[in-house]
Parts: C-alpha cells; sequence; structure tokens
C-alpha cells in the first residue's frame, strides 16, 4: 500500500501516524510487537524519515516505546496501568458530565434521548458491537457539550493507551444490563440539569466499567497450569 500526501491537510508524518494506530488498534501490530521500520518504508514508499516522526508522535501518545539499539515495539498495557488510569479518566469525564448538564440546550437532550434510545434497543438485543458504538457515540457527545478543548484532548489521549488493552468488559456476566442503567442515570441527571448528580453518576458508570474488567480478567486467568 504507498501512502497518498494530501499536503491540503496532514503533513507525511500525521499520514504515517494515523496508519500505524490504525494497524495498532486493528492489532495488526500487536502489544509487544517490533516495529520494522524498514518493511514499513518499502511498503509506504516512504523515507526513514517521515516514519520516525510519526514514531515520535506515537511514543508521546503512549502507543510504542524505543529502546536503544533494539527499535521500536507496540507499547504493553498491564493491569496496574489500568487500575491507574481508570480513576484518572472517571474524574475527567466526570467533569464533563457536570459541563454538559450545565451547557446543553433542549435541542441537545433531544439528540441525546435518540442516542440512548439506540443505546436501549442495542443493550435488549444483545448486539454487542453496536452497543460499543452507540457508547462511544455518547461519551463523545457529552464530551462535546461539556465544551472544553483541554479535557477533550487528554481524555482522547488517556483513551487511546487503554485501547491498547482491546477491552472487552461487556462481555462480563450482566455487565452489559448494568452499563445500560449506569448511562440512563447519567442522562437522567444531565436531563435534570443536575451537574454534580451528572458528575457522580458517569464517575460510577466509568470505576464500574474498571470492576467489571478486573472481573473478567480475573475469570479468564487459570491458577494452575495443564
Amino acid at each position: 500500500m504507498r501512502l497518498v500526501h494530501n499536503a491540503l491537510h496532514n503533513s507525511l508524518h500525521d499520514e504515517v501516524a494515523a496508519q500505524l494506530r490504525e494497524r495498532i488498534f486493528d492489532g495488526v501490530l500487536a502489544p509487544g510487537s517490533f516495529i520494522d521500520e524498514l518493511a514499513l518504508c518499502g511498503e509506504w514508499a516512504i523515507s526513514r524519515t517521515p516514519l520516525r516522526e510519526a514514531l515520535k508522535v506515537l511514543a508521546a501518545e503512549g502507543l510504542v516505546r524505543h529502546e536503544p539499539r533494539r527499535g521500536c515495539f507496540v507499547n504493553q498495557i498491564t493491569e496496574r496501568d489500568l487500575d491507574e488510569i481508570f480513576p484518572v479518566i472517571a474524574l475527567l469525564e466526570g467533569r464533563c458530565a457536570f459541563e454538559a448538564a450545565s451547557n446543553a440546550t433542549d435541542a441537545d437532550l433531544v439528540a441525546l434521548e435518540l442516542m440512548h434510545d439506540r443505546l436501549t434497543r442495542c443493550a435488549k438485543n444483545r448486539r454487542i458491537n453496536d452497543y460499543y458504538q452507540a457508547n462511544f457515540a455518547i461519551h463523545e457527545a457529552i464530551i462535546t457539550l461539556a465544551n472544553n478543548r483541554w479535557l477533550a484532548q487528554v481524555i482522547g489521549d488517556l483513551r487511546k493507551i487503554v485501547k491498547l488493552a482491546r477491552l472487552q468488559q461487556l462481555h462480563a456476566p450482566g455487565r452489559l444490563e448494568q452499563s445500560l442503567s449506569e448511562h440512563m442515570a447519567v442522562f437522567a441527571a444531565i436531563k435534570a440539569r443536575d451537574a454534580e448528580g451528572a458528575e457522580a453518576a458517569m464517575r460510577t458508570h466509568l470505576t464500574r466499567q474498571r470492576v467489571a474488567l478486573r472481573e473478567l480478567a480475573r475469570s479468564n486467568t487459570s491458577r494452575i497450569t495443564a
């Protein structure tokens, strides 16, 4: 695949960074895997310079790491990383919910209602992939309503790191229904213009996600070897 550089919108290294992110998030470049710079330069018909600039961007985002004399590797996210990151995301997205409840117009609430209707249908029909998409859209909408670019930027950066773990918390028993209930609680508070209630409900939602992931990891790990 040859990268096509669009000078009107992005620099070449931005395009390369986007392609690398996609491969990492899709699992083509798995956690811990070596990033073969020569092979990628040949595949994309580019020099080492834009690739190395792209790798610097991804290293700053926490997606890759550089090891002296060895090269670049995709980062691996540990349970400790998740324990440290989730409380921070909960605080930040909680603040977004607070601001959203303060800022939302009647038209915004109508749009959120439709998004939550879709979320409910996905949960009822157990369409988990669709639920993830609807869930993500709602979180993005609340961040947009908060209208704070610094919050949006930091949350976006942390989400990229969490995404490395390819988490599937909705597969934990009972989690889908619990997640929907939590989302409806956040929405009810926003709808009531209850900023503090929306903040608390969002923080609970993110905290319970981490609990579900920890329980799922525990259930998938055996203490004995075959």
